[in-house]
């Protein structure tokens, strides 16, 4: 992977400087524009409706945020912050293919988590700033960036075969298809339970759709 210039991250302004209430009035804002721009979408909320949604007045909404675009941003940061949280403990099981199972379990657990805000992420982050967009899908590389490395340490260790843009196309492989249980749940809640998505994707994206070799048999 080659070093790339880091974009710097969106500056959301508050009038507030008690850091604590400030997460906890822009998470109320979160969950209840989450709500909205699901229902409503993005460009038919307003941020007097984000407020009520919140739980608080219009006024107050404005001395954390600035723009409904803010609260967009804060949406799609939050969603990056939990990956990361959840599988930054794994580097330590890096180059292992137990290390990367428990890693697209421990993503697609936040996906289910979190899937409201993931759809509302990727139908809607079109309507972000330039510089905030750049900011978000700098966060959407890297977050891709964990799993190319826990690839690429699998096939240093002789767990998988993969060349470098192999383990890059790999990465793009487990998002986007992690990614499914959020934007097909309409149909894949009805067939699968969580366990049984995530048992079966993980082996097709490490095997294939033919699955795993049976005894006997040679890949």
């Amino acid at each position: 992977m080659t070093g790339k210039k880091t974009s710097v991250r969106h500056e959301v302004k508050s009038s507030v400087k008690d850091e604590s209430l400030i997460e906890k009035r822009r998470d109320q804002m979160i969950r209840g524009a989450v709500k909205l721009f699901r229902e409503k979408g993005f460009h038919r909320t307003t941020t007097r409706e984000i407020a009520k949604e919140a739980g608080f007045s219009i006024g107050t909404l404005y001395e954390y945020i600035r723009t409904k675009e803010d609260v967009l941003y804060l949406v799609c940061d939050r969603i990056y912050e939990e990956v990361n949280h959840r599988l930054s403990p794994l580097a330590e099981k890096q180059g292992t293919l137990a290390g990367l199972k428990d890693a697209i379990r421990l993503y697609i657990e936040t996906i289910d988590a979190m899937d409201d805000e993931f759809t509302v992420m990727y139908q809607e982050t079109k309507s972000l700033p330039r510089t905030a967009l750049s900011y978000v899908l700098e966060k959407e590389l890297e977050m891709a960036g964990l799993f190319e490395r826990m690839l690429a340490g699998c096939s240093e260790a002789g767990e998988i075969r993969l060349s470098e843009k192999e383990a890059r196309l790999g990465a793009h492989h487990i998002i986007v298809q992690g990614q499914m249980w959020a934007f097909r749940r309409w149909t894949l809640r009805k067939q699968f339970t969580l366990g049984e998505f995530i048992d079966m994707l993980t082996d097709q994206l490490l095997y294939g759709v033919a699955g795993c070799p049976q005894e006997g048999e040679t890949k």
